[in-house]
Order: C-alpha cells, then sequence, then structure tokens
C-alpha cells in the first residue's frame, strides 16, 4: 500500500505538471532560448561517453529537442543527431545555431508520444529538461520500440537551485510575484518519475547520477536564461517580460552586485537500457 500511495503521489505531481505544460509555449521566447541557454556542462557528456553514450556515429534521438539544448552536445562528439519537437519557431532558432557554426542536427516535427520512425532505428533516445512534460507512459514505450536490443533510454535535467537568499532564491521569488500561476519553484533537481516509466515499459540497468556546479553568468546572460524560462517567456506577453527584466535587472544589481555571478545548479542524469537480443 506504501508503495502505492508512493506512484499516484508521484504520478499526480507529474500530470499537474503536465497540464501546467499545456499554457506553456517556449517559442514566445526562441530568440533568448537560442542565445541564453546553451546547454549541459562537458562533465556530462564526458561521464556519459564513459558509459557509452553519445559516442562518435551512434544514431541519438532527442526528444522535445527545442533549439537542441542538449543533443547539440552529442553531435559536437560525432554522433548521428535527430531532434524532435512540436515548437517550429524552436527549432528554426536550432537551424540558425547551426548556421552560425554550430554542428548540426537533423529537426523533424512530431511528439515524444508518437514517433515517426521504425522500429530499432537508434542507439540512443534522449531528453533533456523535458520528460516531465511528455504523457510518461507513452512516450517510455515509444522510446523502447524505437531502440535497438541494449540501447540507451536518457532524461537529463540541468537545474538551478534554489537556498535561501542565493540568486536562483530570489529570482523564483521575482517569477511567482510576475506570474502567479507558475509552480514550479522549489525544485531540488532529482527527477524520480523517469526510473517508473523506464522500469514499467521494460527497460533494465537502471542507474542515476547527479554532480552540482556553481554556473557562471553575466548579469545580462542571467536575465536571458530566465526569459527563457517556462514561467516568463513561456507564458507571459512581451509587455509583462519586459516589466519582469527591468526588476530582475534592478533585484541583480542591488543584491548581487558582482558581474559575473555564480549560480547553484545540480545535474540530474537517469539511463537505463532496452533488454540485449
Amino acid at each position: 500500500m506504501a508503495d502505492l500511495a508512493k506512484r499516484t503521489t508521484l504520478d499526480a505531481a507529474t500530470n499537474q505538471v503536465r497540464e501546467y505544460g499545456k499554457s506553456v509555449s517556449f517559442g514566445r521566447a526562441a530568440d533568448d532560448y537560442r542565445r541564453f541557454r546553451a546547454g549541459y556542462p562537458d562533465e556530462l557528456y564526458r561521464r556519459l561517453a564513459a558509459i557509452g553514450i553519445g559516442l562518435a556515429g551512434q544514431r541519438i534521438l532527442d526528444l522535445a529537442t527545442g533549439t537542441g539544448f542538449l543533443g547539440r552536445g552529442f553531435a559536437r562528439a560525432g554522433a548521428l543527431v535527430t531532434g524532435i519537437d512540436i515548437d517550429l519557431a524552436m527549432m528554426r532558432e536550432g537551424r540558425r545555431l547551426d548556421g552560425d557554426g554550430g554542428n548540426g542536427l537533423r529537426f523533424v516535427g512530431a511528439r515524444a508520444e508518437a514517433l515517426p520512425f521504425p522500429p530499432s532505428r537508434f542507439d540512443v533516445v534522449c531528453a533533456g529538461q523535458a520528460w516531465h512534460w511528455f504523457d510518461r507512459p507513452r512516450a517510455a514505450a515509444e522510446a523502447r520500440r524505437v531502440l535497438v536490443a541494449g540501447g540507451f533510454l536518457l532524461s537529463a535535467n540541468f537545474d538551478w537551485i534554489p537556498l535561501p537568499g542565493n540568486v536562483a532564491d530570489i529570482t523564483e521569488q521575482l517569477i511567482m510575484k510576475h506570474n502567479p500561476r507558475w509552480h514550479l519553484n522549489g525544485g531540488i533537481g532529482i527527477h524520480p518519475e523517469a526510473l517508473v516509466d523506464a522500469a514499467i515499459a521494460g527497460f533494465v540497468e537502471l542507474e542515476t547520477f547527479s554532480f552540482d556546479v556553481m554556473a557562471p553568468y553575466t548579469h545580462e546572460g542571467w536575465r536571458g536564461r530566465i526569459r527563457a524560462s517556462a514561467g516568463i517567456g513561456g507564458q507571459l506577453n512581451p509587455d509583462e517580460v519586459a516589466a519582469f527584466d527591468a526588476e530582475l535587472a534592478a533585484v541583480l544589481r542591488e543584491r548581487s552586485p558582482a558581474d559575473p555571478i555564480g549560480v547553484h545548479h545540480r545535474t540530474w542524469a537517469t539511463i537505463a537500457r532496452t533488454p540485449s537480443a
């Protein structure tokens, strides 16, 4: 009964997040997303490569790729990356990054829950900052369908960590002031839901790892990062975004005058494999 209660609580929380996501459009902030959400720490890619993820020549499918936030790091290592998303504006900005000299991704308009690919097409299926937005059981089942035997499923997150009085905490308070609908505050950067979904879908060899970093941002860079977030650029209109941005700039000058600043982040990865043939 205790396990059932935990699962029910997890499902209810994730369903709430998914419902919230229906009012979010990252395409509104696509330019800021391209400019200020550059990617994951290099350390994540080093650790994944040691496991066997992100190797040259691997066929990788990046779910909800956006501008290629996660997948581009694999492409730089020589992997063959296909990114899917439902937001065409985000993928257009991703193509601009490729045009600016980045390693190219192939972009396809599609949903994680209904992949337009044949079985056993990919060596890795990954999702960055995205698993919580999906119909998770359907996405896990589709990932297993398109993976080869022994293929990898990866869910990765790179989250700011609000601690009393730090930059992330001050910023979250300001987001809630300007957007009371936002309820993703107070996160601790730990995401167990993908483990549950992978196990139910028949994946094996489940594991996780995490590490913390103090990510450097200029004031301008942090403001752009927050404008590209779900609670600001993803929901507010341009005038509301501008009002928030002006107040955040003033708060940063007053509370964190050093420029650049360090913002506490946690990287979290969930990894699973399809059974070997």
